[in-house]
């Protein structure tokens, strides 16, 4: 992969931003149709993840700043990456530890890299 531009790896600022974008969705999501209870908000940010990445190539926070969600080895990412990937990411945990290609770790077990559109 490229170190910078197009197709380089996403990095934290973006990260970061897109994630911010995807949970301010979900609580106006919650607020709206649950009264904002806290496992409807988680809910609906699981549901955003796992129904966008494989239709529109990312998170609407993340095709925002410019990302998108990729199968490390090429062709559709599916099903089951963008699940596996969001358990682990509202785990947080995983999402806070990255590699030396500043992959996180619930990006590196599901197979998938962030990158720059």
């Amino acid at each position: 992969m490229p170190r910078s531009g197009p197709g380089s790896v996403g990095r934290v600022g973006r990260r970061l931003g897109g994630i911010a974008i995807d949970w301010a969705l979900a609580v106006g999501v919650s607020l709206a149709f649950f009264d904002y209870e806290e496992f409807a908000t988680l809910l609906v940010f699981v549901v955003l993840q796992i129904v966008f990445i494989p239709t529109i190539g990312g998170s609407i926070g993340q095709r925002f700043v410019g990302l998108r969600t990729v199968a490390l080895q090429g062709g559709w990412i599916g099903l089951w990456r963008p699940a596996v990937r969001t358990a682990l990411l509202v785990l947080a945990l995983p999402a806070l530890v990255w590699d030396s290609d500043q992959r996180g770790f619930h990006d590196k077990v599901a197979g998938t890299v962030l990158i720059r559109s």
